[in-house]
């Protein structure tokens, strides 16, 4: 196999975690070796559908996920469970965007074949550590989310590039500090190390999604600020979380102008 598409579709389908990771990092290796290139002649994706995944954890309504203090092994377990499955579900939307969206600059697929592989490396640290405690992935109940907002841009690489990398994934840039202080609280080392790592990593996702969001603005004459403001509208109701951690976001490519834009707009 030689289609990048292709093989990100394998990817895609897998539905066994550890297979998932294997064909991930071999696809990004064979990428990086030249064995893989995208196929402007390849047959046009299929329309989106569920992700491969296996039968567990079950998938509720966010607000149904049991919410768990950290100061029992249990609780912790929670929450890198459920950091887990997003990074799972990570895996997932950057292989999609490799899969679904032609026509792009080869930096563009390896960004996002780029993100996969260390989605799945995120993946792996976070299924280890919940073994630490424990459990498995697949012991708690966990949202969609992440692949609901996918499936709604699925028509679009421009509102995709907007909402998945610069909203949901950009929310952990806001969010993980504060996670790792109430680690910091029960002395829980170990699962800080693991974030600290994805923090850092997160930055240049959420930067890719930035960077080809602009690409496609420039493409459709569009000006971004304003488009990224329309399309919070139009698929969010204009509603989003704050607050933000500005630092973070202004590395991951937002600017100043947008971030007083997001903390006007925003809820806390």
């Amino acid at each position: 196999m030689t289609d990048l598409h292709q093989a990100a579709r394998r990817c895609l389908d897998a539905s066994d975690p550890e297979e998932k990771l294997r064909l991930t990092h071999d696809t990004w290796r064979a990428l990086q070796a030249g064995e893989l290139h995208p196929d402007s002649e390849a047959s046009p994706p299929e329309p989106i559908a569920a992700p491969g995944r296996p039968p567990r954890p079950g998938l509720v309504e966010a607000r149904h996920v049991p919410q768990r203090g950290l100061g029992t092994p249990e609780g912790r377990a929670a929450l890198v469970h459920a950091i887990a499955h997003i990074e799972f579900n990570a895996i997932n939307l950057a292989w999609d965007a490799v899969y679904r969206f032609r026509g792009f600059p080869d930096d563009y697929y390896r960004d996002w074949a780029s993100c996969a592989h260390d989605e799945a490396r995120h993946f792996a640290m976070l299924r280890d550590r919940l073994a630490e405690l424990g459990h498995a992935y697949g012991d708690f109940d966990a949202h969609n989310g992440l692949w609901e907002m996918a499936a709604k841009t699925a028509h679009s690489d421009l509102a995709r590039m907007a909402l998945v990398p610069r909203v949901l994934e950009a929310r952990g840039l806001d969010v993980t500090p504060g996670m790792i202080e109430r680690l910091r609280g029960v002395g829980d080392g170990r699962t800080i190390a693991i974030l600290d790592i994805i923090l850092r990593e997160e930055v240049a996702h959420v930067a890719a999604g930035t960077r080809w969001f602009r690409w496609c603005c420039e493409r459709d004459g569009l000006e971004p600020r304003a488009t990224f403001v329309q399309l919070l509208r139009d698929y969010m109701g204009g509603s989003l979380r704050g607050p933000f951690n500005r630092p973070a976001r202004l590395a991951a490519g937002f600017d100043a102008e947008e971030m007083d834009q997001l903390a006007a707009m925003a809820t806390t």
